[in-house]
């Protein structure tokens, strides 16, 4: 006998969802490992599984401001929560740059400790661009609360616009 229901069980995948930067900030203050909540950015967007939010990404005008020249933006924070599948980081990494492109933007960076292994980039097409030595960032006319995370060594990644500027899209 068939069981009625099972036709309308529907198996559970990753899937994108809007989110405001309040509720983005509000699931790294709760789940990120080293990170606190970001001050701003130009939109996030979260990644359910069946019917829980099970990470968010935040995208902002880069830190550095040697990259801030209009089409290059930063992936400021990624988070996921411990159920997330293996996955959902390099999901959102490839929706954070889907989404760059289709606002016109041409280069996405993030940051990641060099302890960390960057699969879920590697998975998600980004590369290695350099490499950041600790630094504290705090000014007298910008001053910063000092996180543990600035005294870390770190690997620049990015994602470029690979269409050749000279060619139609077909």
């Amino acid at each position: 006998m068939i069981d009625a229901g099972a036709s309308s069980v529907k198996k559970k995948k990753l899937q994108l969802v809007p989110v405001t930067l309040r509720e983005a900030n509000e699931f790294v203050a709760n789940f990120h490992r080293h990170n606190k909540p970001t001050q701003g950015g130009r939109f996030a967007i979260g990644a359910i599984y069946g019917d829980a939010l099970i990470g968010v990404a935040i995208v902002g005008r880069p830190v550095s401001a040697q990259l801030q020249d209009g089409l290059t933006a930063e992936v400021t924070r990624l988070c996921v929560s411990d159920d997330a599948p293996t996955n959902a980081c390099s999901f959102l990494y490839g929706r954070s740059w889907r989404i760059w492109q289709q606002m016109g933007g041409e280069r996405l960076v993030t940051y990641t400790l060099q302890s960390e292994s960057g699969s879920s980039l590697r998975g998600a097409g980004w590369h290695i661009k350099g490499e950041v030595k600790p630094s504290n960032w705090d000014r007298k006319s910008r001053p910063r609360e000092w996180q543990p995370i600035y005294g870390q060594l770190k690997f620049r990644w990015e994602k470029h616009d690979d269409l050749n500027k000279g060619e139609e899209n077909g």
